[in-house]
């Protein structure tokens, strides 16, 4: 089962062409980004790690292109994401976010159901690769 996060999640992958065309709609519209990424994709996991700081004052697809290849060079087994923050509401607000990488094996996840009191059932998700220590999740085997 593929990760289903964010915006175009369920279209095919973007090409580096058509990531540089969504970061330049980011940057036309004031929205500054940022580059983030982990190995725990679960949906509940919002706090992946940053990969610098968030560019503010960056004009140039360009530029957030070469921090996205950059993280991918560092992270090469890794979800990588793609962030634009809008103010204009007076607080910082996600625009946008979509994934820009993905490890090439995604193992996926199960569904555990669970009953409880007055028969209710309850359902979680569970990564296959939870079990595999951080860092090591989706390593190139």
């Amino acid at each position: 089962m593929r990760i289903t996060q964010g915006t175009f999640s369920y279209l095919p992958e973007l090409s580096d062409e058509e990531i540089l065309a969504q970061i330049g709609y980011c940057l036309d519209n004031g929205w500054p980004l940022s580059v983030e990424f982990t190995d725990d994709p679960h949906p509940r996991n919002t706090y992946w790690e940053m990969w610098g700081l968030p560019m503010f004052d960056l004009k140039d697809p360009a530029g957030v292109m070469l921090e996205v290849t950059a993280c991918r060079e560092a992270y090469p087994d890794h979800y990588i994401k793609v962030n634009a923050y809008d103010a204009s509401l007076g607080r910082q607000t996600t625009a946008l976010s979509f994934i820009v990488q993905r490890p090439a094996h995604e193992p996926g996840f199960r569904l555990d159901r669970q009953e409880v009191g007055d028969r209710q059932i309850r359902y979680s998700t569970h990564a296959y690769a939870a079990g595999q220590p951080t860092g090591d999740r989706y390593g190139r085997g």
